[in-house]
């Protein structure tokens, strides 16, 4: 029995001197892999320290204490930590280590020139942040050679896209800015930040309580501005996507890669000036970008380096190409941002929504002040806009610097969208309480022939009130009519394969007074024509022959108007004005069939016209052969009657 007491105590002692031999020897190889790390910043001329280091073998747990590393180059300035303890510590592979549980405290994180921004200076805060069964290399990388902000931004992101975890969950950030532009320092403080499902690269799902960010300026004026996001998610987030968009060797790459599916946030700022504003959601979905053309580190190369010196026009013209190429190279497909306030000096706005969806961009419910009154619509839309090539237009202007803008130039606008529309506008007109209001107001172009539409469609309906300023509006006021309804539909387009352009529809509404309608058709209409050269536009036009012309006239009180206006002046009946004026138009009638017989049946329709109130008097010209449309505009100024003579005139009245 004593002889196996004994054993038991020698086989007791050695092995918990192996236990002991084996956690210094792990200890020992964890000590040596973390100076490792440490020594690649020391060799590229940073500096990095850290304080005890622990390993306990049964729960497999890593401690490292007061971790401090200095790269040695900007933008990264420096990184610490109080505290690193990693729990079920193990070795997934030669390259790969694994932990259930990561714990850091006591982060700060200081980065110099954020952002590009010279100068600009920020130290963030991080108490804690936790991660849970976490993978990822046993070697980080080499740091990039440059001192570029994107190659720092690219690195990171690399690094995370090696990387696997569970949850990142992060109670609070605070970070400290300095060198603000305008003079101001800053603070942001995130909390509530939680990262699901990360996975090479990609995030499932982030969610934020609350992002913001108090700045105080002292330029122009001194102010403190503090803006908040709330309630924030993203979802689906790809960091591959940017890193390749960062790679010079993606450039080559022309297809769009999702980086984000959805990004959700609440937004308000506040300002010691009295402005403020809140939005109740932004949404912003399916953003992508091309490599081959989403190239930021082209953009930042081209930005000057002291922002208060004068650019010259190709400076300018190249910023301005280079961030086309961005917008050009990134794609959203849909952006939502609903229930905006704003608080000003002159009053409270509201505005229900910002769209964008398909190149479209539009604003809805928009409700603000002005200085005759408040100011409301319903709807402002931009059709087929691009930002892309808004840059491009603008860049192409810098040429012209110190000359108006060709016409060449000018015309390149109708390439930055195809068309917009205003509905459901009540504004005040000028001093008075009067209102103008616009149920519909619509511009529609397309079929560009280089820079200038073959076709366009513009629909107007509105009301103004009538004008006792404006003379010519007089009449109108002295009938009783105290506002104008204007119903506009006018359309034109030219056909190709025919040569042929038409007017139509083109029909002007005048609410209580009257409704015209125009169709005109032209023909051998050349491509060559639409051209911005005047000389090349003149030669072409000299091509272009008249078509037929119909021209219809609906009375809608505007003859009563007119006999009642006469009869004043001249103290006679209303039926005595009606056939005066009706008198005055028959006394042309033998002159005008002199020369065309045909005329003198649309004087005797015009006069009927005039006499008999509520009718519609109808006016049709046919060509009676090949009409060169210069040579007629040529001949009207000079004897409209032999012009006219070249068209066969049927006219007619009816109730």
């Amino acid at each position: 029995m004593k002889r196996i007491l004994i054993g038991l105590v020698v086989a007791a002692v050695l092995a918990t001197g192996g236990w002991f031999g084996v956690n210094l020897y792990v200890q020992h190889r964890a000590i040596a892999e973390i100076e490792a790390a440490f020594e690649q910043v020391r060799a590229g001329g940073g500096k990095a320290s850290h304080g005890k280091i622990g390993f306990d073998l049964p729960s497999r747990t890593l401690t490292i204490e007061e971790v401090n590393v200095e790269p040695g180059r900007g933008p990264l300035a420096g990184i610490k930590a109080a505290s690193f303890k990693a729990v079920g510590v193990r070795q997934v592979d030669e390259a790969r280590i694994a932990a259930d549980n990561v714990a850091i405290d006591g982060v700060e994180l200081a980065i110099d020139g954020a952002v590009g921004a010279a100068g600009m200076k920020m130290t963030y805060k991080i108490p804690q942040l936790t991660l849970t069964d976490y993978s990822g290399p046993a070697r980080m990388q080499g740091a990039p050679a440059s001192d570029s902000i994107l190659d720092a931004y690219r690195f990171g992101l690399e690094q995370f896209a090696n990387v696997a975890a569970a949850s990142l969950n992060v109670p609070t950030i605070t970070a400290a800015m300095t060198g603000v532009t305008g003079g101001g320092t800053g603070e942001v403080t995130y909390s509530g930040l939680m990262f699901r499902n990360i996975n090479r690269g990609k995030i499932e799902a982030v969610k934020m309580d609350r992002a913001v960010v108090a700045i105080n300026v002292q330029q122009p004026r001194p102010d403190k501005v503090t803006t908040g996001f709330s309630d924030v998610t993203i979802d689906d987030f790809d960091a591959n996507v940017v890193i390749a968009a960062l790679n010079p060797e993606k450039a080559n790459d022309d297809s769009y890669h999702r980086v984000y599916r959805q990004i959700s946030t609440a937004y308000a700022m506040t300002s010691t000036s009295g402005i403020g504003a809140k939005i109740g959601r932004i949404l912003v979905e399916d953003i992508a970008y091309q490599p081959s053309k989403f190239r930021p580190a082209e953009l930042l190369a081209v930005l000057p380096k002291d922002p208060s010196a004068s650019q010259s026009p190709a400076q300018i013209r190249e910023l301005m190409e280079k961030v086309a190429n961005l917008y050009d190279g990134a794609r959203v497909g849909k952006v939502t941002i609903a229930d905006l306030s704003m608080d000003t000096p002159q009053g409270a706005a509201k505005l229900n929504a910002i769209r964008y969806s398909q190149g479209e961009f539009a604003l809805e419910g928009l409700d603000a002040p002005s200085p005759q009154g408040q100011f409301k619509m319903e709807r402002f839309a931009l059709k087929s806009f691009s930002v892309t090539n808004l840059m491009r237009w603008a860049a192409d202007l810098t040429k012209n610097v110190g000359r108006p803008p060709s016409p060449d130039q000018m015309l390149g606008l109708f390439g930055v969208l195809a068309g917009a529309e205003i509905k459901g506008v009540a504004a005040p007109y000028k001093a008075t309480k009067k209102l103008v209001t616009i149920d519909t107001l619509s511009l529609d172009w397309g079929q560009l022939v280089g820079p200038i539409p073959s076709k366009a469609h513009l629909v107007a309906k509105f009301v103004t009130p009538t004008d006792p300023s404006d003379p010519k509006q007089l009449p109108l006021i002295a009938s009783g009519i105290d506002k104008l309804a204007i119903d506009l539909d006018l359309g034109a387009a030219w056909a190709e394969q025919s040569n042929s352009f038409s007017l139509t529809p083109a029909t002007l509404d005048i609410g209580g007074i009257a409704r015209a309608q125009l169709r005109v058709a032209l023909g051998n209409v050349p491509r060559e024509v639409f051209s911005a050269d005047p000389a090349q536009l003149m030669g072409q036009a000299a091509r272009i022959e008249a078509g037929a012309l119909e021209f219809s006239l609906r009375d809608n009180g505007g003859v009563d108007s007119a006999a009642t206006q006469y009869a004043r002046g001249k103290n006679v009946s209303r039926d005595a004005a009606r056939q005066a004026l009706a008198d005055s138009v028959r006394v042309h009638r033998a002159d005008v069939a002199a020369a065309n017989p045909d005329a003198g049946t649309a004087v005797d329709a015009i006069a009927s016209f005039v006499e008999t109130p509520g009718q519609t008097l109808v006016i049709k010209l046919t060509p009676r052969a090949k009409a060169p449309l210069m040579q007629l505009m040529q001949l009207l100024q000079t004897d409209p009657q032999s012009a006219l003579a070249q068209f066969r005139i049927e006219a007619s009245t009816g109730l």
